[in-house]
């Protein structure tokens, strides 16, 4: 069984017990599980249900590993480049990016 679900502006497929990092949300500190209710379609391997555009009644439950605190990882650093030609105008930034590490513990229909 897997579903595809929508969680800060992008698209996850998801299974039982997949591990995967999604954008970093407003969760209680001592919060050790979440729910999605986002779900796009969901899919036992026969039957396919598919939402316009969400299922109604449909969730995931992902579980953090200890803590929400604890959950939170940094991602790649990126070097975004600010050039203008002529006279020496050049700006270099980096952003790394924080996202909350989840494991899909169940899925709803």
């Amino acid at each position: 069984m897997y579903a595809v679900i929508e969680q800060g502006g992008k698209q996850y497929k998801v299974a039982q017990g997949d591990c995967l990092n999604i954008e970093l949300t407003d969760v209680p500190p001592d919060a050790t599980t979440i729910e999605l209710d986002k779900v796009l379609l969901v899919s036992d391997g026969e039957k396919i249900k598919i939402g316009t555009p969400y299922l109604k009644g449909a969730k995931v439950v992902v579980s953090f590993k200890t803590t929400a605190e604890d959950a939170v990882v940094k991602g790649k650093k990126l070097y975004p480049m600010h050039f203008r030609r002529r006279k020496h105008s050049r700006r270099r930034i980096g952003h790394r990016q924080k996202y909350l590490q989840v494991t899909i513990d169940k899925i709803e229909v």
